[in-house]
């Protein structure tokens, strides 16, 4: 039975990447738009469906509305797994994760530099870090969950929101290195020579 040989790289066409730098910040910016950028669309398509969807379903899972401790319906607004805290009691560092999907998730260090100055969250806090339990009596966001909070009415959606917004920008940093090195060309093995006896 034959078996038809693998094609050569030199037979596969090639594919421009224009410039490789451009491309991996568009791939940063928004998933999938490095790809979009190269011609290459039928990927640029499913990366920006498949990360943005995982990581807009954990912005959702990660907030609205709850019934709290003395039975009151509470809205904590949305994408509460999403967020920048720098303080020692509720250090985020899932937050590294989460930016790798570039612009989606900028909205936090916005909130989290209203927090840090004394100013009042906007967006009904989305991505807001939580606030600090001890808080002044004029403090514009006196009304915010506390990070005990969220992780006891949102209790395990919290964790899985969480989860899945830090694996989606883990997964655009596939993205983004596929669209500044370009796909990957398998070789086909070498021949070997066969040898011929003495």
């Amino acid at each position: 039975m034959l078996v038809p040989e693998a094609p050569r790289q030199d037979d596969s066409p090639a594919i421009d990447l224009k410039d490789p730098i451009v491309a991996a910040l568009l791939a940063w910016l928004v998933p999938g738009l490095g790809h979009w950028y190269q011609g290459r669309r039928a990927k640029a398509i499913l990366f920006f469906v498949c990360i943005m969807g995982l990581f807009g379903y954990g912005v959702v899972l990660g907030g609205g509305s709850r019934v709290d401790q003395s039975g009151n319906k509470r809205f904590l607004g949305y994408g509460r797994a999403v967020y920048l805290s720098m303080h020692s009691d509720d250090l985020r560092l899932y937050y590294i994760s989460q930016i790798g999907v570039g612009l989606p998730a900028f909205p936090a260090l916005f909130q989290a530099y209203q927090m840090n100055h004394n100013r009042a969250v906007i967006w009904s806090g989305f991505m807001a870090p939580p606030r600090p339990v001890e808080v002044g009596f004029n403090d514009p966001n006196k009304d915010q969950p506390t990070a005990h909070d969220l992780n006891y009415l949102l209790n395990r959606t919290f964790e899985l929101a969480t989860i899945f917004t830090a694996v989606a920008g883990l997964l655009n940093v596939l993205v983004i290195y596929d669209a500044f090195a370009g796909p990957v060309v398998m070789q086909p093995p070498a021949k070997k020579e066969e040898e011929e006896p003495a």
